[in-house]
């Protein structure tokens, strides 16, 4: 079921789907509804779920990786999508570094969420200052791999050698893979013409009904 009817209910503060499917916004699972459906189920859209779910979702995060020179239009998407990832109740996690990494932790951090930095660094200091909670690993680019298992969606906005290893990680461990501006092109990756669109294909990945019991 690829196209699931999502339903949300003020009242028991639920997520349906096609009426007969109640969400687990802890386990993110889907399962068939035991009570008594609400009467109050008004259809929302991926989006509009996510945020209906924010506060009770389990952080799972979600990359955003880009280079460390990033243009200032780079600088601008990466800023909004970090943004747009708090206000939908999403965990962010990057690199931890400068430009595309420094972009999406202050959007995020300015909107409300607690970006997360994966340094290479052993120095939790060598983190930009909008990563509210640094981790420094010491073992130096092969975090990019930490990064890319950890994340069932990677959004790359630009980038070089060291986002297409992200990338190339990210395909391999069978995770979603987006990407904004000039990120690189590569089999698999899907493009986005927008942070929106973007928002649209991770919110109705992550609440994909395929993996109901």
């Amino acid at each position: 079921m690829s196209h699931p009817s999502f339903s949300w209910s003020q009242q028991a503060r639920a997520l349906y789907a096609d009426g007969a499917l109640r969400f687990d916004p802890w386990a993110w699972h889907w399962a068939p509804a035991t009570e008594t459906v609400p009467a109050d189920l008004q259809p929302v859209n991926a989006c509009e779920a996510l945020r209906a779910l924010t506060g009770s979702l389990r952080l799972v995060p979600i990359a955003v990786i880009g280079p460390r020179e990033a243009s200032e239009t780079e600088r601008r998407i990466a800023e909004d999508l970090g943004a747009e990832l708090a206000r939908h109740g999403l965990q962010l996690l990057c690199g931890g570094r400068n430009g595309v990494m420094e972009a999406s932790a202050k959007g995020h951090l300015e909107a409300g969420g607690q970006p997360i930095g994966l340094l290479p660094d052993g120095d939790w200091r060598s983190a930009n200052p909008y990563v509210r909670i640094p981790i420094a690993t010491g073992i130096g680019k092969s975090r990019n791999a930490i990064i890319a298992q950890s994340c069932p969606v990677l959004i790359a906005v630009g980038g070089g050698y060291g986002t297409m290893s992200e990338i190339a990680f990210g395909l391999h461990f069978d995770h979603k893979v987006l990407s904004l501006g000039d990120a690189p092109k590569m089999p698999g990756v899907i493009p986005c013409a927008s942070v929106e669109e973007a928002m649209r294909l991770t919110a109705e990945h992550l609440l994909r009904v395929e993996n109901q019991a």
